[in-house]
Parts: C-alpha cells; sequence; structure tokens
C-alpha cells in the first residue's frame, strides 16, 4: 500500500519549500491537493515524483507539471482570494484543484475532450471551479478578464489572444521557448501595454497550438 500522504509531505518539504516557495498559502494547498488523485491509473504511484507526470493515451505533450515548477510559477503570480483565475490547458485538473485554494475563482480550461471529462469529474466537489472546453488559443474571453493567467504547460509563440484577456494589473505566467533555454517568465499588464521579465529556466511541453511556427524554405 503506497503511503501519499506521506510522499505528498515529502514532495512539499524536498521539492516546494526548498525553491524559493515561501507563501504557506501555495505550501498549504500543494501539501492538501491528492495528486494521485489527478495522476492515470498506471501512474499513481510516481505522482510525487520530481518530475513532469505524463496523462497518457499518446498525449505526449499533456503532463501533469513538475511540482517545483507549478509552485514557482504560483509564487510569482501572487493569487489573491479575490483574483479571477484563467489556467491554460488544465489536463486532468491538478492546477486547478490548487488554484481554487487561493483564488475566488478558476476558469479551467481544456480542449481535449476525454481530458476535459476527467477534470470534471476530477474537480466536482470545487465550487469556484468551472472547466471549458475549447480551444487553448482562444482562451476565455467570454469570462475576461482575469487577475492571473496560469499556462499548465509551455509555449513556443507568444499567446498575444490569451495575454488581451489580462485585467489591468494582472499576472500571465508561462513557459516560453526561445532561442536558449526555456525560461518561466513572468508577464504583467499595465498602461503602457504588457511587459515580462525572466523568473528562472524549466523545460515543460509544449501545449498543442503553441508550437513554433515552421519558416519558410526557399
Amino acid at each position: 500500500m503506497v503511503d501519499f500522504p506521506a510522499l505528498r509531505t515529502k514532495m512539499v518539504d524536498g521539492q516546494v519549500r526548498p525553491n524559493d516557495v515561501t507563501d504557506l498559502r501555495i505550501i498549504d494547498a500543494m501539501g492538501e491537493v491528492a495528486r494521485e488523485n489527478f495522476a492515470p491509473e498506471d501512474q499513481k504511484s510516481l505522482a510525487y515524483l520530481d518530475r513532469d507526470l505524463p496523462l497518457g493515451n499518446g498525449r505526449a505533450a499533456r503532463v501533469l507539471i513538475q511540482p517545483m515548477v507549478l509552485a514557482r510559477l504560483l509564487q510569482y503570480a501572487g493569487v489573491k482570494s479575490t483574483d479571477k483565475v484563467l489556467e491554460v490547458g488544465t489536463g486532468s485538473g491538478y492546477g486547478a484543484a490548487v488554484l481554487a485554494r487561493l483564488a475566488g475563482s478558476v476558469v479551467a480550461l481544456e480542449q481535449d475532450p476525454d481530458l476535459a471529462v476527467i477534470a470534471r469529474l476530477r474537480l466536482a466537489g470545487l465550487a469556484n471551479v468551472a472547466v471549458v472546453e475549447a480551444p487553448l488559443v482562444k482562451g476565455a474571453a467570454n469570462a475576461a478578464p482575469f487577475d492571473v493567467i496560469l499556462f499548465n504547460g509551455a509555449v513556443a509563440t507568444f499567446p498575444d489572444v490569451i495575454a488581451g484577456q489580462l485585467a489591468k494589473g494582472g499576472r500571465l505566467l508561462l513557459v516560453e521557448e526561445g532561442e536558449s533555454a526555456p525560461r518561466a517568465k513572468l508577464y504583467t499588464r499595465g498602461d503602457a501595454g504588457v511587459s515580462g521579465r525572466v523568473l528562472f529556466n524549466a523545460s515543460i511541453p509544449v501545449l498543442p497550438g503553441f508550437e513554433a511556427v515552421a519558416a519558410f524554405a526557399f
């Protein structure tokens, strides 16, 4: 029998706390949410390892992202209890379950029909989370603006459409691929538009629809 609560405590103490995550609300939330419940059946025993966890069924780009990466993104997001949050690519819903304990409301966006069904089942008891099935690249304009937008996966092309759904003062967190190493970034919306800064190096799979655009070869 796997002692999941003990593994969850080890994850928080060994992966989250040592990586500049000081917000006790995040620490508590990640200590409360049973990550194994969001993992495929054959991956549950691996749910607390320090790596991305594949969601299976041939979805190579869809994972539960590394706990440390999620925790650090949340730390920089500074989610408040009054915030409206959009999670892009919720997958099976783990990130949304953590966010539900930090934010006022969460829109969990997912385009894969099977994953959307799983997310709805896993998040059914959380009154402040709505799972929306729609193309990731379009965001959730009907529910905008958002105080925080969190990408549950990387992008190789900047999501201008979704950045346009940020409220003034809003924060957008993602891992962005580029010419150098992939990096987590924080973008904020001010009077002059959206500006960003690098946070830390991180490597996670690129979400569908946000792949690099192929250059035209003559």
